[in-house]
């Protein structure tokens, strides 16, 4: 199992990610608030703007303070790795 680090020591598995999205469009909105109410939404921005959504394959969602390419070039750079 590989962890991403999803900003400021927050680690995610990245073979539990589905996708990883802007948070601007009222669809994922409202993703993360359906999230929210049901108790698994996970907040990893401490308080900063929220860049990128990332949902997990366990229906969690996770904010993040990063942005997604930022996101998908640490997963990007795992998955490369595991290749050599």
């Amino acid at each position: 199992m590989k962890l991403i680090n999803v900003g400021f020591g927050n680690l995610v598995s990245d073979e539990r990610i589905v996708s990883i999205v802007l948070p601007e469009s009222a669809p994922v909105k409202r993703i993360a608030q359906e999230a929210r109410e049901r108790g698994m939404l996970i907040d990893a921005t401490y308080g900063r703007k929220t860049k990128s959504v990332i949902v997990m394959d366990s229906e969690h969602v996770v904010l993040s303070a990063l942005s997604p390419e930022m996101i998908a070039q640490r997963h990007g750079d795992i998955v490369e790795g595991e290749a050599e």
